[in-house]
């Protein structure tokens, strides 16, 4: 670990010794674990004895100590003068090895905290049987999960603006390792408590990641190095516990998937040396040198903002929005369309990522295959969707990023009718499902980088956000259909989902702008 991290903060040793105490109170939970491994690792009904309270404890508190650690000093003069700060790569940077080096790590990253929340639908057969629960009471434990991923991307959304781009992704992953415990809890309400906590540590994953490539990245390189590395990351996530499923949960069974937050998380902190810190918080804190090393490093620039600038790298627009006298909304009739195909799209994602694929495993257990054989058919779908990440990032870059998107909902939609066809005539599920993998991540990999994109600068964040929040919304909507015991069958969930990318196709066909090629600045004249 780079200590160079903890200069300005409250200390390494803080940061060292609280994730000793929460890797240590993990590790305490363990002895219960293992006490069930003559029932199948049931522990259902089994007391909380000593050393799991005391795990407790140490999680908590050591969390708390290593957030202590990394806290900068001197918070308000740092956010008075990163205000005053615009970091940015010019337009025709070039790409270096420091780009690729941290393009690798951020995908790693993200795979490890994609697994998280896409380890729910291999979970949930287990933890249904075990628990001896409806399947709408089992649904708490993914709602409450992404109502905590909800929760995240606010939460550390903020911190990475006190704590620094590096330091708020090894704290976020210091709360991973504390959710290991969720394997060890004998009652669902522990489980659920845990999953919204995981939930938090996972949900600010992206937005940090998307920050970091944001001001590293030349801003021509911007747009396919966000689809490539986002693209990877879900589909790797998936594969991964797909991929764990299959090898761990017959002998370990399903609380094996969370038992993994413990050395996946160390693996992130580890990885924290070869993660840089914002340039712009280094500025901020008087730390000039490293700042302008890294800066060297990815071929970014600063400059200081005047008294009538805004903190944005794009000072031309806020000049022309500041006199233009207008402020353009996101449900105007030159957005209303764009804005209405990308929040369908946002929304359907989330039907079919948090709804449709979770529901999924449960689902190939009921019409008789064993949760090693979903595992490994899902694993092999995953697998045969990785590669396609690649033609997805080519044709954004190379060919056109409306036809792009456009692409990817049309796979998602034959992934869709394949997957009702399935349900009514049989037959392999891999390919059906692979391609529905395929398309949806392609959707998520895209959206967010082509909102960024095709947004005046006044309402650019406001619009990436809105839509992030609809995949969001579209998540905690399918959950809701679980909790209520109303999930349908899966074809007619399939068939459900249909009508939204359908609507979403004609939309974007009609009404959404190629941004290829694009001066983000032109935006500001419509």
């Amino acid at each position: 670990m780079n200590a160079n991290v903890f200069q300005g903060r409250r200390g390494v040793w803080a940061f060292g010794l609280g994730c000793i105490a929460v890797a240590l109170g993990v590790v305490l939970h363990f002895p219960m674990y293992w006490m069930g491994k003559d029932m199948g690792f049931a522990l259902v009904g089994m007391p909380m004895d000593a050393p799991m309270l005391w795990g407790m404890f140490l999680i908590v508190a050591g969390i708390a100590t290593a957030a202590y650690g990394l806290l900068p000093d001197k918070l308000t003069d740092q956010v008075r003068a990163a205000s005053k700060i615009a970091v940015a790569a010019p337009e025709d940077a070039k790409l270096s090895p420091a780009h690729a080096l941290l393009m690798v790590v951020l995908v790693v990253a993200l795979i490890i905290d994609v697994m998280k929340p896409a380890s729910l639908g291999f979970v949930m057969p287990g933890l249904v049987s075990e628990y001896d629960v409806p399947k709408k009471t089992a649904a708490l434990v993914p709602f409450f999960a992404l109502i905590g991923t909800v929760t995240g991307s606010i939460l550390w959304g903020i911190l990475a603006d006190i704590y620094g781009r590096k330091a708020s992704i090894l704290l976020s992953a210091v709360v991973f390792v504390g959710t290991a415990i969720c394997g060890a809890m004998p009652s669902l309400e522990w489980n659920i408590g845990m999953c919204f906590l995981m939930g938090a540590g996972a949900g600010g994953m992206l937005p940090v990641t998307y920050a970091l490539l944001a001001e590293t990245m030349p801003s021509r390189h911007r747009g396919w190095a966000l689809v490539l590395v986002g693209g990877l990351g879900a589909v790797g996530g998936y594969f991964a516990a797909s991929f764990f499923s299959y090898l761990l949960v017959p002998t370990f069974s399903w609380r094996i998937l969370w038992l993994l937050n413990l050395p996946t998380g160390l693996i992130l902190i580890l990885m924290g040396g070869l993660i840089p810190e914002s340039a712009k918080f280094l500025l901020s804190r008087g730390r000039d040198a490293e700042a302008h090393k890294i800066m060297a490093r990815f071929g970014t620039t600063s400059h200081r903002l005047s008294e009538n600038e805004e903190d944005t790298d794009d000072t031309f627009a806020h000049h022309h929005a500041k006199h233009d006298g207008s402020e353009p909304k996101l449900w105007t009739p030159g957005l209303i369309g764009k804005t209405a195909a990308l929040t369908i799209a946002a929304l359907a994602w989330g039907l079919i990522n948090f709804g449709l694929l979770l529901w999924l495993p449960n689902d190939l257990v009921a019409k008789g295959h064993s949760m090693k054989d979903a595992s490994q058919l899902l694993a092999a779908s995953s697998l045969i969707a990785f590669p396609t990440v690649f033609v997805c990032t080519w044709i954004y870059s190379q060919w056109s990023t409306k036809w792009a998107f456009t692409t990817m909902v049309m796979l998602t939609l034959l992934g869709l009718l394949w997957v009702l066809a399935l349900e009514t005539l049989g037959g392999n599920p891999v390919f059906p499902v692979a391609l529905l993998i395929i398309g949806s991540n392609g959707i998520l990999a895209i959206l967010l980088p082509y909102a960024s994109e095709s947004y005046p600068l006044r309402i650019r964040g406001r619009a990436t956000g809105w839509v992030a929040a609809c995949t969001k919304a579209g998540g905690v909507m399918a959950q809701a259909l679980s909790i209520t015991a109303l999930v349908p069958p899966l074809g007619i969930a399939a068939g459900m989902i249909i009508l939204p990318i359908l609507i979403t196709l004609g939309l974007f066909v009609k009404y959404g702008t190629e941004t290829k090629g694009l001066d983000l600045r032109d935006l500001e004249k419509h």
